[in-house]
């Protein structure tokens, strides 16, 4: 029987720790980069002052494990991830994030499901699947707006301890491949906008043509985005690995396995899911599951406080534990803006 919408429940193998302890270095650089963004007086620079304050969602983006995330990503120098995080604050409003790219607004690239959220692999990243013959002969902004969309959906869905997502692209049946300018701005904004998001990239059924394309791309990938890279994972009765050595040596319990048969869609991933796109069915499904999620979170994070550094970790352990109960323990219920409502 086929498979309609999107899989909610994440479903690590192996066991998710929480965050570890910072070294006195590590910890001396986040408090710095902490105390920068909450200030009293804080305004984000090079914008327009009247809007310089940050907006609540700006705040709740600002979360522990995000600000850790720049400091990793600039080799733990404060300033430089001072300079990155407020570089990708203008940059999500100005792209739109938060107001114009909604799901209205995005759907009619979604209708063809070239691109849709389903399940997890083994280390609980949400799985985008990606099928380039179905994208359209024209290329749009909204192109690169519903990429960046689905990105923005499978954080929504991360579950405690995830921090970034796999994808598995399939260019089966004479697949298309996007235009050099797009593939090129995609690449800018993961790696500007969005370090270490991207976990691991599938790619498989490669033509000569996508192998010549894919070297035109390489010398503007960094090298941590290259490693991430996969091209014709193994795929056979135990699951999906990256290598035929990984796949040789698993076993129920290794961690070299990528996905187990029962996460990966059986159309061109050979998983046992028999997953069918139906656009009606599955963007109603996935939009309430991300609306919901989404929504809990911002509730639990009100109630920790509503402020900058709080750790998704606790945030989505208690969204987890409450949704296991079946109610969420609040005092009230969200306002369009974010803003508990007694």
């Amino acid at each position: 029987m086929s498979i309609h919408v999107p899989l909610p429940v994440p479903t690590p193998s192996h066991e998710i720790a929480p965050p570890s302890a910072l070294s006195e270095k590590q910890q001396t650089a986040y408090d710095h980069v902490l105390e920068h963004f909450t200030a009293v007086d804080y305004a984000l620079p090079n914008v327009n002052q009247e809007k310089a304050a940050l907006t609540v969602d700006e705040n709740f983006w600002l979360s522990y494990e995000c600000l850790l995330r720049y400091l990793r990503a600039t080799n733990w120098n404060a300033d430089l991830a001072i300079k990155r995080l407020e570089d990708t604050l203008r940059w999500r409003r100005e792209f739109g994030i938060y107001d114009k790219i909604t799901s209205e607004y995005i759907e009619p690239e979604a209708t063809t499901g070239k691109a849709f959220l389903f399940g997890y692999d083994t280390h609980g990243r949400p799985a985008i699947y990606v099928s380039p013959s179905k994208v359209g002969a024209e290329e749009s902004p909204r192109t690169l707006q519903f990429i960046v969309w689905i990105a923005e959906r499978s954080f929504d869905l991360m579950g405690p301890g995830v921090e970034s997502l796999a994808l598995l692209a399939d260019f089966a049946d004479n697949a298309k491949y996007p235009s050099i300018g797009l593939s090129r701005t995609v690449l800018d904004i993961i790696q500007t906008h969005y370090p270490e998001r991207l976990g691991l990239a599938l790619v498989t059924h490669l033509s000569w043509l996508v192998n010549a394309f894919i070297a035109l791309l390489m010398p503007f990938m960094d090298p941590h985005t290259r490693q991430k890279l996969v091209f014709n994972p193994v795929i056979n009765e135990n699951g999906l690995f990256r290598t035929t050595a990984d796949a040789e040596v698993w076993d129920a319990d290794s961690t070299s396995r990528v996905f187990e048969p029962a996460q990966l869609i059986q159309e061109g991933w050979n998983g046992s899911q028999q997953f069918a796109y139906s656009h009606c069915v599955y963007w109603e499904a996935l939009l309430k599951l991300c609306e919901e999620r989404r929504s809990r979170m911002f509730v639990v994070w009100h109630r920790m406080g509503g402020k900058i550094g709080i750790k998704e970790w606790d945030i989505k352990v208690a969204v987890r534990d409450e949704m296991s109960d079946g109610h969420v323990d609040v005092d009230g219920t969200l306002t369009e803006n974010g803003q508990l409502q007694s």
